[in-house]
């Protein structure tokens, strides 16, 4: 092959050092193979050593697989003995691994039919869920007649749980003690709060659920959240008292109607010491440790639920079943469904948890060694591989699905050590163990000969090359240190003209004996190599994914560049829907580079440009909101919907310019929401509560407004018509006006008329009767 050969430049000086540098890599151990200067053309690809004549002497070790046990798969789970029931094969395989060379191994796992049940009914007895008391009296008998239909062994028991009994969680002032309802007029009389109490161990005598739950009361804390995390954990942890079967499916109901309370929220009353996940009931069966230990943490209860193989079923009011659900994506092997206020549908509840959680198969790993890396391909019911993926859902009873699981080595530990793991189905009791060996070492290396004559008896010969002894030098260790001459100074010059030992050690027997350096080694017929002078990578060599060798990175398999820095692994570059960064962009040094305009996201899953993504929302927002759609199945709503914050309202606003609005048909409505990428990469979606929904008008509707229309319109046309008229006869008034007052006459004296009769006035003087008289005459 052209270009460079990887095995004849990783400068190689033993058999073990050439087995590093490339799975592909072999060593030839046949004595005469090489001269004293060309030790590292023992090293090359296997085709080359044949061709070179070293047939019958290659060093080639490849990894390899055994299988240890492999018990065929059960059909039916409810035999004579149920510990032979097998649900996952092989069940133990041996690897011997040499670093870089992948192999693998499938994997087949079927869900049996008839397979016992045990399940473990845990519910919260605060004050609240008193009519779900009432209604749950009666629950053993009905819930056993259904799950006998699915199971003909089937058992189940009973625990309570309310809050830790200490301030400020409940009411611990000396009037509460015996009865901390004292006061409350809606509900005066109740049982003093308790953190969690085991009730009743798993039987198949169900009339002994149904008499414990009668015997039940509610009681009451102070805050609004419950410590039910306490009672998840030590129902599952005591399995002898609770009665677990190991080779039984183990269900874990959990109701209630409020919110949980969680690890640190215990420093509220003082308590500081973490949780120690162990068992802590008393020989009344109560939870000792309540006000000792911290709320358990999710990561806490999810291990501990994995390790003794429960299934958790969330049933919760539907004001919380967000939160619960996202607790499912933190707690693996978890279910969660709507319960009713009074739980009436816990059955039918149930049930349905139970058939979600049997028709679906996910594969985990325990205990899985930092040098091992591993890849899942799935093949489910349709016959297609699912690269990536570790999980099959939409399974039937009795359906058989299979795994290809590759291994492999990045690294060598120390010599003789071997490590193991476990793969097992999520919620099962089989698994698979897995030991894993590795091939570090060269076959010639164990036929090592000591003072062998080929080596002068001066060292020991082995994989055609002789390790001298202290003191001797040399192919053959023929020479001793000191010894020096003309003739051999000139054999430790790389060219003529250059440097002694490249000026970097000295020359003795026509040898270099290099110098020791404080950044590591030099090496090389002339000391022309060093394992410190190569590229690095944020101040680390060969970004810690490679070997230096004379001044170049060797990188470890899966990396490539000149530093290493350049990962060739694709699986942090497979988005949730299984495309290779969305189908947005390319998967470059194991990071996706976005082409498509707009797009971003650790996987270009984010572009709200991007024709589609209303679609992919949608998904989202049916199976998050309504249960519904093509990702209806919880863990694959969960997968794909990790990132998207979905938030509900009566009206929605359209205001925010970076908002995408989005609309899809619902039975003859539209359903809209809005879709706002975050800085933090998550999806913020505000989606309608109800569909907008409109009808069509009907026919006299029409009639009606055209009618009302038309004479409207002629109201409006009077109208005007009245308005100018009235405002010409004003005109015509005011000039009617102005004319009269510029005429040169009043009304009062008109010229034509004269009246018929005058007066004149005389003025006399006249004495009658000495009396003397001034008047007038007419």
């Amino acid at each position: 092959a052209e270009g460079l050969n990887l095995c004849t430049s990783g400068s190689a000086t033993s058999c073990e050092e050439c087995l590093l540098i490339h799975p592909k890599c072999a060593w030839c151990s046949k004595e005469d193979f090489s001269s004293t200067k060309s030790i590292t053309s023992r090293c090359d690809f296997l085709p080359n050593l044949i061709a070179s004549g070293c047939a019958g002497a290659i060093e080639s070790p490849s990894s390899s697989i055994s299988v240890v046990r492999s018990v065929p798969l059960s059909s039916k789970g409810s035999g004579q003995s149920h510990l032979d029931v097998t649900q996952i094969t092989p069940q133990k395989v041996a690897l011997n691994l040499r670093p870089g060379d992948r192999t693998s191994f499938r994997v087949q796992v079927r869900q049996v039919e008839d397979y016992p049940v045990d399940l473990y009914y845990l519910m919260d007895l605060s004050l609240s869920m008193n009519d779900d008391l009432d209604n749950i009296r009666n629950l053993g008998t009905k819930l056993a007649e259904e799950m006998r239909k699915l199971t003909s062994n089937f058992r189940l028991g009973f625990g309570s749980f309310v809050d830790k009994n200490i301030s400020p969680f409940s009411y611990t002032a000396p009037r509460y003690q015996n009865n901390p309802c004292i006061g409350y007029k809606l509900f005066p009389s109740c049982v003093p709060s308790f953190g969690f109490r085991h009730l009743l161990s798993l039987t198949d005598k169900v009339d002994r659920f149904n008499e414990e739950v009668r015997k039940q009361k509610v009681s009451r804390n102070r805050d609004a959240p419950e410590g039910g995390f306490d009672a998840i954990l030590q129902a599952a942890v005591c399995k002898e008292k609770i009665g677990w079967r190991k080779e039984a499916s183990h269900l874990l109901v959990f109701t209630t109607d409020d919110v949980p309370h969680i690890a640190l929220d215990g420093k509220l009353g003082g308590l500081v010491q973490p949780h120690d996940g162990q068992c802590h009931l008393n020989e009344a069966n109560e939870y000792s440790a309540s006000s000792q230990l911290d709320y358990p943490s999710l990561a806490l209860l999810g291990e501990k639920l994995a390790e003794n193989n429960i299934h958790l079923i969330f049933a919760v009011t539907k004001s919380h079943y967000i939160l619960y659900k996202n607790f499912t994506t933190l707690i693996p092997g978890t279910t969660v469904e709507i319960l009713h206020k009074d739980s009436k549908n816990i059955i039918e509840l149930i049930v349905k948890a139970y058939n979600s959680i049997r028709s679906k198969v996910e594969l985990t790993v325990w205990d899985s060694p930092e040098d091992i890396g591993l890849t899942f391909t799935a093949t489910c019911q349709d016959g297609l591989s699912y690269p990536g993926l570790r999980k099959c859902g939409d399974l039937k009873i009795g359906d058989t699905v299979s795994f290809e699981v590759a291994v492999e080595a990045r690294s060598c530990p120390a010599e003789d050590t071997s490590h193991s793991f476990t793969i097992k189905p999520a919620g099962f009791r089989d698994t698979l163990e897995v030991a894993v060996a590795y091939s570090c070492q060269c076959g010639c290396t164990g036929r090592a000969a000591p003072a062998s004559a080929k080596c002068s008896g001066n060292g020991t010969y082995a994989c055609g090359l002789c390790d001298c002894e202290p003191g001797y030098l040399g192919a053959r260790c023929e020479c001793q240190e000191g010894a020096s001459g003309e003739l051999q100074q000139a054999l430790c010059r790389e060219a003529e003209g250059k440097p002694l030992c490249s000026g970097r050690g000295e020359c003795s027997c026509n040898q270099c004996q290099c110098y020791e350096s404080e950044f590591g080694n030099i090496y090389g017929p002339f000391c022309e190599c060093d394992d410190f002078s190569c590229a690095r990578y944020k101040g680390v060599l060969c970004s810690g994914h490679g070997e230096c060798h004379c001044g170049e990175c060797k990188c470890h398999a899966g990396y490539i560049g000149d530093n290493c820095n350049c990962s060739t692994e694709m699986g942090g570059c497979v988005s949730s829907d299984g495309q290779l960064c969305s189908g947005r962009g390319a998967c470059v040094c194991g990071k996706c580079h976005c082409s498509e305009p707009g797009a971003f996201g650790e996987t270009c899953e984010k572009c709200p440009t991007c024709p589609g993504v209303c679609s992919t929302k949608r998904d989202c927002i049916e199976c998050k909101l309504f249960n519904s759609g093509r990702l209806a199945d919880n863990q694959t709503c969960q997968k794909h919907c990790k990132d998207e914050i979905i938030t509900t309202v009566d009206v929605l606003e359209t205001e925010d310019p970076n908002a995408i609005l989005c609309a899809y048909p619902v039975n003859n409505c539209v359903m809209k929401f809005t879709y706002l990428e975050l800085p933090s990469g998550k999806s913020n979606l505000t989606v309608l509560k109800e569909p907008a929904c409109s009808s069509a008008p009907s026919a006299v509707t029409i009639v009606l407004a055209v009618i009302g229309s038309v004479v409207l319109i002629g109201i409006i046309l009077l109208a005007l018509w009245k308005l100018l008229v009235t405002i010409h006869d004003r005109r015509e008034f005011d000039r009617f006006q102005s004319e009269r007052s510029r005429a040169r006459y009043e009304m009062a004296s008109n010229p034509l008329y004269r009246k018929p009769i005058s007066t004149h006035n005389v003025e006399f003087t006249f004495n009658k009767l000495n009396k003397s008289y001034n008047g007038t005459v007419d």
